[in-house]
């Protein structure tokens, strides 16, 4: 039987820690954690983004986070930091699919309970 992405969603959901959207701003604020924002360009210039987070789209995400790919230096730089990586989409699907590859690729992940909705819902800044 093949999976469908609800599968994916589901198994991911299983495996990742979820914060709330004012666990994760406490933390970013203190300096103890990151943002990894996965929504592709247009969402960022339609609805906003966090103030610092940082922006890899989902679909080029593997190759962003492998230092054997064309890397992204800010992205490896807190896998060897150990810097724990909060990460964001609209709703929480794709960065469920993402925290769970970041993670067995070796980064400290989790997922933004309800994505960019939540933490606008609980009226965090968005830029």
């Amino acid at each position: 039987m093949s999976k469908t992405m609800k599968d994916y969603v589901a198994a991911a959901n299983e495996a990742v820690s979820t914060f709330s959207p004012k666990e994760v701003f406490e933390k970013v604020q203190s300096g103890e954690a990151a943002i990894l924002d996965v929504r592709e360009q247009g969402e960022l210039s339609d609805d906003g983004a966090i103030k610092d987070a940082l922006h890899i789209p989902r679909g080029i995400l593997e190759p962003s986070a492998d230092a054997d790919a064309k890397p992204n230096d800010e992205l490896l730089g807190m896998k060897t930091a150990g810097t724990p990586i909060y990460v964001l989409c609209a709703s929480g699907a794709r960065a469920l699919l993402a925290a769970k590859t970041l993670s067995e690729m070796g980064y400290n992940s989790a997922v933004i309970k309800g994505g960019l909705k939540g933490w606008t819902d609980e009226g965090l800044p968005v830029a």
